[in-house]
């Protein structure tokens, strides 16, 4: 089995909250083309490993005091396939794998979380006669300026002046999904929440609520018409 890489992937919170398409290049072992990952010449072809006489295994027998004792292991000549190259293939050198470069597409799901690990099976590191290695992306997500993920939730803050808050208004709130306008209610209190209901985060059929803590703007001076 090849290796295991992993990359690092910095996200937005609206790529996070609603899932994105990355492309990354990648340098790493992958099969040679121009043998498909047999080590040999395509023109030459392979032949029976002499080591192991095409079984892909070695058996051996060993004498102790407690009578013989058989072993059987891979053959390390042909690796286990029982075959080798006639003629090794020149763009490999009849390693079957080449560092080259390889653009991998990363589908990010919808309210995947900061430091969660996607893992791609078989896009590792490849090797001769087995499987390739995984390969795991780390998300890494930006801070908002005005917005904070809470589970299945997002919460802002939002400044309203003592008049609005002791007689109501519409403020316009910044979400991920756009501008909403919100209602203030007349007598509402500081640290106060508001609710904008489906602006969250997706979790399952549903969406999460977009939370606003109302700041009121209470002026340090008053004058005395106001």
């Amino acid at each position: 089995r090849g290796r295991d890489i992993s990359i690092d992937i910095e996200l937005t919170l609206a790529e996070a909250v609603f899932g994105a398409g990355r492309k990354v290049l990648l340098t790493k072992n992958n099969i040679c083309t121009t043998c498909s990952g047999s080590g040999a010449d395509k023109k030459a072809g392979m032949t029976a490993c002499t080591a192991c006489n095409g079984n892909g295994k070695i058996r051996e027998t060993r004498q102790s005091i407690l009578g013989s004792f058989t072993t059987v292991r891979e053959c390390t000549v042909c690796d286990g396939r029982g075959n080798i190259p006639k003629v090794l293939c020149a763009a490999c050198g009849g390693r079957g794998v080449l560092k080259s470069e390889e653009e991998i597409e990363i589908a990010i799901p919808a309210g995947i979380e900061n430091g969660e690990m996607i893992r791609m099976t078989g896009r590792g590191e490849a090797v001769r006669g087995g499987t390739a290695g995984d390969l795991y992306v780390k998300i890494h997500v930006q801070k908002h300026p005005s917005i904070v993920r809470d589970g299945a939730n997002l919460r802002s803050t939002l400044s309203v002046k003592l008049t609005d808050a002791l007689l109501g208004a519409t403020y316009t709130v910044t979400t991920l999904d756009g501008p909403v306008s919100m209602h203030i209610p007349a007598g509402i209190k500081s640290r106060e929440q508001l609710r904008i209901r489906d602006k969250g985060v997706r979790s399952g059929n549903r969406r999460g609520d977009f939370l606003v803590e109302i700041i009121i703007d209470t002026p340090q001076k008053l004058s005395r018409r106001a």
